[in-house]
């Protein structure tokens, strides 16, 4: 049985989801960003902060994605739906394998997965939905155990050895790409199960938030106690309690999930407040094309990057300025650009192909 339809258009709300579409679009560049320019710091808060981002920022993206398919359900037709989301997951794993000929670490065609898979359970109660996260966290680990987690991959340069074999292709990506849809489908089914609470109501904002810490420190508390225990009977043991994204483990899942209902949370508690600051505005026409701006930061943005010599060999400072600059860039490009066109390019590109 589908769930009863809410009012689900008021501003607050509807903004709250595309400043949380912004701040984790930000947290995104700074990864990216500093994976490209080579800066690694192993102390320092700016060191941690960033490497909390890491998998993090990723993860509030796919969330919000099902919240926004969850959505869609919720006010058209189920067939129209699956329909039009089948024809978009098709074009974003087009442009994810063109994106892949310049960028090895394109999430866009693992996104056409999460849509496709996501939308055939989307008919789901919560329960079963919640049941599909656990069982696609299960069988991340006894895939990790009985399968080659290494087989492709080149460490040194983060390489992908046949990502264009029949083969390749498959195991990165349902099994070790850096965003494999086993288990990372299941940020996206915690999104539409968090599309059907009534989003608009403060109580519901303030549990987001509440749960979402919670999870996350329990996450990392667990990590921390565990990690030690299981190198202690064997080494490689230790590697199932981390919270990393690579490999993503069930407690890394756990944080991640935590930090974007936490972030999605805060987001929508407090976009009325930005409102009224004037500050809103300013930051969610970004928001509504982080598409675009995702194709932006690898093609302009770490293009300008590559010319100017910089992918490789720089500091965290320089790294977080970069991101800062081309976030701000952005932000200007896309308030000048939604004075004039409703959508994004490629956003429009994309409601033109498919509808």
């Amino acid at each position: 049985m589908r769930p009863t339809t809410t009012d689900r258009s008021a501003s607050p709300r509807l903004d709250g989801l595309d400043l949380a579409r912004f701040v984790a679009f930000f947290g995104m560049v700074i990864v990216n960003f500093k994976i490209a320019m080579g800066a690694e710091s192993d102390t320092g808060v700016l060191s941690f902060l960033t490497r909390a981002l890491e998998g993090r920022a990723a993860a509030t993206f796919v969330v919000l994605a099902g919240i926004g398919l969850g959505l869609a359900a919720l006010h058209s037709d189920l067939e129209q739906t699956v329909s039009v989301t089948i024809k978009r997951a098709i074009f974003l794993f087009v442009i994810g394998l063109l994106n892949s000929l310049v960028f090895n670490a394109d999430i866009l065609h693992y996104y056409a997965f999460y849509f496709l898979f996501g939308v055939l359970l989307i008919s789901l109660s919560n329960r079963w939905l919640v049941t599909s996260i656990v069982l696609l966290s299960t069988l991340f680990v006894v895939m990790v155990l009985s399968l080659d987690y290494d087989k492709g991959w080149n460490w040194d340069d983060y390489t992908y050895s046949d990502f264009w074999s029949p083969a390749g292709f498959i195991r990165n990506l349902f099994f070790n790409g850096w965003h494999p849809v086993i288990p990372w489908l299941g940020f996206l089914l915690l999104g539409i199960v968090l599309s059907r609470l009534k989003l608009a109501e403060r109580g519901v904002q303030h549990r987001l938030i509440l749960f979402g810490v919670a999870a996350f420190v329990i996450a990392e508390a667990l990590s921390l106690a565990l990690t030690d225990a299981l190198n202690a009977i064997d080494p490689e043991l230790g590697i199932f309690a981390t919270t990393e994204p690579v490999p993503p483990m069930p407690l890394y899942l756990l944080a991640g999930s935590g930090a974007a209902s936490a972030v999605i949370g805060l987001c929508l508690r407090f976009s009325g407040q930005l409102e009224k600051l004037g500050l809103l505005h300013v930051v969610t026409p970004a928001g509504r094309q982080t598409l675009s701006l995702y194709i932006a930061h690898i093609l302009v943005g770490m293009g300008t990057l590559e010319g100017l010599g910089m992918l490789g060999g720089q500091s965290l400072v320089t790294a977080l300025f970069a991101s800062a600059l081309f976030c701000v860039v952005a932000t200007i490009y896309a308030l000048i650009w939604h004075r004039f066109f409703k959508r994004g390019p490629i956003e429009a590109l994309m409601r033109r192909v498919a509808g």
